[in-house]
């Protein structure tokens, strides 16, 4: 609370308009959606790799939110490492970018969707609180929903179509 109080003084002091302007600049910066990234990541006998959420025991897509500094491509072989186990990936291809609203009810974001070559996971994931268990599915044997919509993703993935942008 004391490290707080000298910034506090200092916005009291400030003419009104110059607070709305701030207050304005910062919920213009703040509220912005975020950009993740999902990965279709297959190996290669055809085997799809899914992971469970520990918050609705549901399968996903791996994958997650880009962190500052961090690549595209460099967030993928993270997500994939942390969330599913693989730590032998090649990008293949981007499938799709995803930014409709009511995806994620957490949150905004803007995903963007990428086919990728993985061997298989070698170790288990990282942060059980949030991923129970990551495993390979035959196509046969994939589960018909997804979490957070990312079904359609998949599906896309695995009919090699163009590429989505919604």
């Amino acid at each position: 609370m004391v490290v707080w109080a000298p910034m506090f003084g200092v916005l009291s002091k400030m003419p009104r308009g110059v607070l709305v302007l701030v207050k304005e600049a910062g919920r213009h910066l703040l509220r912005r959606p975020v950009m993740g990234v999902a990965v279709c990541a297959h190996t290669a006998d055809d085997r799809w790799l899914l992971i469970r959420r520990a918050d609705t025991g549901t399968w996903a897509l791996p994958g997650g939110t880009v962190e500052w500094g961090e690549t595209l491509r460099t967030s993928m072989a993270r997500e994939l490492e942390e969330e599913g186990g693989v730590t032998r990936a090649t990008f293949e291809r981007v499938t799709g970018v995803y930014s409709r609203p009511d995806r994620d009810p957490r949150f905004h974001a803007v995903t963007v969707c990428v086919l990728a070559a993985i061997e298989p996971p070698v170790k288990p994931p990282v942060n059980p609180a949030e991923i129970v268990e990551a495993q390979l599915f035959a196509r046969a044997d994939l589960p018909p929903e997804l979490a957070l919509g990312m079904r359609d993703m998949l599906d896309l993935a695995l009919a090699g179509g163009e590429c989505a942008f919604e």
